[in-house]
């Protein structure tokens, strides 16, 4: 195709069109910006210098003086919740719902945000009210899984159950925590006056096959709290050969969490008058997979059975093999409390045990802890839902100095 020459008539006539269009544009764009109050920049400002305590102060002015500024409002409530200002952050939502004007998108936006707010600031009851109305809204699946942490909360594992189904049926995932849902129903039975066992048994039998679609590697706690609640089943049916069964399968399919069960399991065999029986079978175990709790368990039922020197033997040797000093702390603990002047105490003549126990006792006090892997929240006693982060199957069934 060739040049002709009266083309080049257009590129003057194009440019012109292009700084018509700019002028346009900036014309434009000053007039929406006279439009916008004064405490918009000075917000904005405040924002860019770090000063967000001033920054809100100057957005709630513009907010109380163009109340069509939706935006504007979720921003400031979000921010006010996000800062713990939860009674401001409610006024800010609360005033959108009041507006006939709101598109219903809108409205739903804000009738989240304000359900949020409530349940930030404790009142479950106003949050739970909220996230059930937007059951059939595009929110349907957040206000869902917040339902379930206020379920959770309110320990109604019922409706948290019936939560969790309805949310498996919205989404392809799976929700291991249910089956400590089942776990907690099965426990509340058995602590009852009397105990319930037959719920026991229905929520023991529902956890068992929420189980069994669940990961393996996910649900080695939830496995094991199964277990140990059947165990505790067979124990008030005067079952001792079931109880046991359960018992030395958390010792043999999940190991690390045997310190968990030792006592019990030896508590069974000495009903069934076979203690030394119990006594190998955990020194077995220990010599396998060597856990702080197992060695206490171990170390005080030798002194009983076998003495004092029998004991300390293999403590020793124990400590050597696993160095620990809440190891240290709790055979010291145990001799004391069999009393330092006993003629078969041996191992450590002319000790001041009493002496020796405290000094290490004050270091070993924060080591003598269970640790939240998730939140890093530390307890004396193993919980299956972390009361810091509400999180399941955080804790490590080890303590602090077996993992640091």
């Amino acid at each position: 195709m060739d040049f002709e020459p009266w083309w080049l008539i257009f590129v003057p006539v194009l440019f012109a069109l292009g700084w018509l269009a700019a002028r346009f544009d900036i014309r434009q764009m000053l007039r929406e910006t006279r439009t916008l109050p004064d405490s918009y920049f000075r917000g904005l400002n405040f924002l860019l210098n770090e000063e967000p305590d001033r920054a809100i102060d100057a957005f709630v002015e513009v907010a109380k003086l163009d109340p069509e500024t939706t935006e504007l409002h979720f921003a400031l409530g979000s921010l006010f919740r996000r800062r713990g200002e939860m009674e401001r952050a409610i006024r800010v939502h609360q005033s959108l719902l009041n507006r006939s004007d709101l598109p219903a998108a809108e409205r739903e936006h804000a009738q989240h945000e304000l359900a949020q707010d409530f349940l930030k600031a404790g009142m479950l009851d106003r949050a739970e009210s909220g996230f059930e109305q937007l059951k059939d809204t595009r929110y349907a699946l957040p206000a869902l899984r917040s339902l379930i942490r206020i379920y959770e909360s309110e320990h109604d594992w019922p409706r948290a159950i019936e939560a969790v189904k309805t949310l498996q049926g919205l989404v392809d995932e799976p929700v291991p925590q249910i089956v400590h849902y089942y776990c907690e129903q099965a426990q509340s039975a058995l602590t009852a006056k009397p105990a319930d066992v037959e719920a026991a048994h229905k929520a023991l039998d529902a956890a068992d096959h929420a189980l069994a679609t669940t990961d393996a590697a996910s649900s080695k706690g939830a496995k094991v709290r199964t277990a140990m609640l059947r165990a505790r089943l067979a124990l008030i049916e005067q079952d001792p050969k079931r109880e046991r069964l359960y018992l030395e399968s958390v010792m043999t399919d999940v190991p690390e969490f045997a310190g968990l069960v030792a006592e019990q399991l030896l508590a069974n065999y000495r009903g069934s008058n076979q203690a030394p029986a119990g006594l190998e079978f955990l020194q077995k175990q220990y010599a396998r997979h060597a856990s702080l709790d197992l060695f206490n368990v171990v170390f005080r039922e030798l002194r009983v059975q076998q003495g004092a020197a029998t004991a300390w033997a293999f403590a020793r040797g124990a400590l050597r093999s696993h160095p620990s000093l809440l190891g240290l702390d709790r055979l010291l603990e145990a001799e004391l409390a069999n009393g330092e002047g006993d003629s078969d105490h041996g191992p450590v003549p002319g000790a001041d045990l009493t002496l020796l126990r405290s000094l290490i006792h004050k270091h070993t006090q924060r080591l003598d802890r269970y640790a939240c892997r998730s939140c890093g929240f530390q307890a004396r006693r193993f919980y299956w839902q972390c009361p810091g982060c509400n999180g399941w199957e955080t804790y490590a069934p080890r303590r602090l100095e077996e993992i640091e």
